[in-house]
Formats: structure tokens, sequence, C-alpha cells
């Protein structure tokens, strides 16, 4: 069989030039020597040698699934070896991570894997990418996913759209999910809640309110068409208190809070003795901090 023709390497550039099929078509090269990369080996790691992607963004795990691919791990082994790079003390996990957990889970001391030399930046994209093109990830993955991209890649929503074959109307509405309160993630994460019956609180734009309506929405069962009305009413009552507030704002202002929005990526109100930077997580404090300067990158 004549050997596959080799297409270009990554070398220190982004994945720009080889995304057009997909990340999956990336992937595949990679595991077929198709498609020449860094410091490509093939090894056979210790499972206990290899660290967890810290850019992963799959937070739950179905623990059936994995007893499921543990089983098989035990009958026929691992299939596709698991994608890594190598760090001064043992090894990064770049894809893989189900099949690492199940390998645990089925007792293997060590693991195939093909080592590569990724950037950080080219190790958070395919891992990103990988997982998001998938499309098992619940919304609020999904959603930070597409946030890391934004914040630590620089993508353009239109790139973010090309890049996960998304619309950039459906990308920046569940993005808008990470300024939902975290219980309330919690409970679309816990599929409590799905994405449409959470997206209309976001009108609310008050943390208490939209965690108190969450609630009411989940024990009432109310449909999405419900949601709708429940929140219409809840904004209708509240506008006539706000009315006056509202008109006398100054509009300087205004315009300083969303600038200052702009710059944070988060709810921003400058009141008259005070500015309130809001954030949904320790994650997203830290995020804040290195942009006020307060910590070290």
């Amino acid at each position: 069989m004549a050997e596959r023709k080799r297409r270009s390497g990554l070398g220190g550039r982004g994945l720009d030039a080889i995304f057009g099929e997909g990340v999956e078509k990336v992937l595949d090269d990679i595991q077929n020597s198709a498609l020449e990369v860094p410091g490509r080996r093939e090894v056979e790691i210790d499972v206990n040698d290899i660290r967890p992607n810290p850019y992963q963004p799959r937070r739950e795990f179905d623990p059936d699934a994995l007893n499921e691919l543990a089983d098989s791990i035990r009958t026929h082994g691992i299939f596709t070896p698991l994608l890594v790079r190598r760090s001064i003390s043992g090894y990064d996990l770049i894809t893989g991570e189900r099949r690492l957990r199940a390998a645990k889970i089925a007792g293997l001391d060590k693991v195939p894997a093909i080592s590569v030399d990724f950037t950080d930046e080219q190790m958070m994209e395919i891992s990103i990418l990988e997982n998001v093109q998938r499309e098992d990830l619940n919304p609020i993955e999904e959603a930070m996913a597409y946030d890391s991209l934004v914040r630590k890649l620089g993508y353009t929503q239109e790139k973010l759209a090309e890049r996960v074959g998304k619309s950039r109307e459906y990308c920046a509405n569940i993005m808008r999910l990470l300024k939902l309160p975290q219980d309330v993630q919690q409970m679309v994460i816990e599929k409590k809640l799905t994405m449409s019956h959470v997206r209309p609180l976001l009108s609310l734009k008050d943390e208490d309110q939209i965690y108190d309506a969450a609630n009411y929405v989940m024990k009432a069962k109310l449909s999405v068409r419900e949601v709708e009305n429940y929140v219409r009413e809840l904004n209708g009552s509240e506008g006539k208190k706000k009315t006056r507030k509202d008109k006398v704002k100054d509009p300087l202002i205004r315009d300083l809070e969303n600038r200052m929005q702009d710059k944070f990526g988060t709810k921003v109100s400058v009141g008259r003795k005070a500015i309130t930077i809001s954030y949904t997580d320790t994650e997203d404090l830290n995020r804040i901090l290195e942009l006020l300067g307060c910590i070290e990158e």
C-alpha cells in the first residue's frame, strides 16, 4: 500500500492552516503520521505520570459510560493512543481523558500515547475543539469552552462560530449562560433546567431574583413559553419601581458601566460612592484580578 502523503506540519503556528477538515481529521492524521507535528513520538506511559489537561472543558463524566469503556479496555485494550505533551515532570494530557480514566478503572499500569511538542495555545485549542465537536458537553461546559477560546486565544465571534460549526447567535447566547448565578448554572448541569428555560431569566439582571425565579420555574415545571411570560410579569412589576431611578441615572455613568463591562467581561455597577464588579466563581475572580494587575498571570 502506498504511503499516505504527509501534510504540512504545525511548527510554531496555530491550527488555522489545517482545521478546514475539522479537528477529528487533524487527530486522525496525527495518529497515522499523516501530519507532521513537532517531536512526535509513540510511547507507553505510566498512568500516574499523566497530568489532567488544565484546558479540558468537560467537568462531568458519566460513571456508567466509563465503566463500560473500562470493560472494553480490559478485553480489547486501548485502540486509539492518548495524545500527550512532555512536561518537566511526566506528561500533560491533551486528548483522551475518558480513555485515561477508564484505563485506571480497568487497572492498567501503562497506556499507549503519542507525545507531541505542542505550545500551550495549540494544546488548549485542540483539546477544547475536540471536546466541543463531539457535541456531548452540557451547555455550561460548552459555554465555558467557547469563553476560553475567546478570552485566552483571542477568537473573534466569527472565527468561533466557524470553528465550532455554529451560528454567531448561538455562540453568543450560550456564552451568556455564564452570567447566571453559579447555583442556577448547576441546575443546568444537573439537567433540572434546560438552556431554553434559563435564557429568559438573564433579562432579570439581579442574581437573587434570577435564583428565586429559577427555583420557582424548576419546582412549578414551567414550559419555556410559561417561563417567558413569567419573566415578562416580573420585569413589568419591577419596571415601575425602576423607572424613576433609570431616568435620573447620569448617561456618563451608564457609558462608564458599559465600557467597564466590556473590559472585564462581567456585570459592573457604578454607584454614588462604590463600584461593584460581579464574578461567577474563583476562576472568574482570578481573571478579573489579573486584568486589574492585582496578581501575576
